[in-house]
Protein backbone atom coordinates (compact mmCIF):
# COMPACT_ATOMS: atom_id res chain seq x y z
CA UNK A 1 0.00 0.00 0.00
CA UNK A 2 1.30 3.74 -0.58
CA UNK A 3 1.86 5.41 2.01
CA UNK A 4 -0.22 8.63 0.69
CA UNK A 5 -3.04 6.44 0.53
CA UNK A 6 -2.65 5.32 4.43
CA UNK A 7 -2.35 9.18 5.55
CA UNK A 8 -5.37 9.54 3.49
CA UNK A 9 -7.29 7.06 5.27
CA UNK A 10 -6.10 7.54 8.49
CA UNK A 11 -7.09 11.45 8.67
CA UNK A 12 -10.29 10.60 6.88
CA UNK A 13 -10.87 7.89 9.93
CA UNK A 14 -9.48 10.57 12.31
CA UNK A 15 -12.15 13.29 10.85
CA UNK A 16 -14.77 10.55 11.23
CA UNK A 17 -13.67 9.89 15.04
CA UNK A 18 -13.87 14.04 15.82
CA UNK A 19 -16.97 14.62 14.02
CA UNK A 20 -19.00 11.83 15.47
CA UNK A 21 -17.59 13.56 18.93
CA UNK A 22 -18.76 16.42 17.95
CA UNK A 23 -22.35 14.99 16.88
CA UNK A 24 -22.35 13.22 20.88
CA UNK A 25 -21.25 16.03 22.58
CA UNK A 26 -24.27 18.37 20.64
CA UNK A 27 -26.84 15.87 20.33
CA UNK A 28 -26.54 16.34 16.43
CA UNK A 29 -27.76 13.18 14.87
CA UNK A 30 -26.81 14.09 11.71
CA UNK A 31 -23.34 14.91 12.38
CA UNK A 32 -22.91 11.69 14.53
CA UNK A 33 -24.19 9.73 11.85
CA UNK A 34 -21.60 11.37 9.19
CA UNK A 35 -18.83 10.58 11.03
CA UNK A 36 -19.66 7.12 11.62
CA UNK A 37 -20.73 6.95 7.92
CA UNK A 38 -16.55 8.65 7.03
CA UNK A 39 -15.15 6.14 9.40
CA UNK A 40 -16.86 2.85 7.60
CA UNK A 41 -15.58 4.75 4.22
CA UNK A 42 -12.08 4.94 5.62
CA UNK A 43 -12.25 1.08 7.14
CA UNK A 44 -13.33 -0.28 3.49
CA UNK A 45 -10.56 1.46 1.74
CA UNK A 46 -7.70 -0.06 3.99
CA UNK A 47 -9.38 -2.94 3.79
CA UNK A 48 -9.49 -3.12 -0.26
CA UNK A 49 -5.92 -1.65 0.28
CA UNK A 50 -4.59 -4.36 2.35
CA UNK A 51 -6.02 -6.79 -0.06
CA UNK A 52 -4.18 -5.36 -2.91
CA UNK A 53 -0.96 -5.48 -0.87
CA UNK A 54 -1.59 -9.46 -0.41
CA UNK A 55 -1.24 -10.35 -4.28
CA UNK A 56 1.54 -8.46 -4.86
Amino acid sequence: MGADDKIKNTAQDLSGKAKEAVGKATDNDRLEAEGRADRAEANLKQAGENVKDAFR
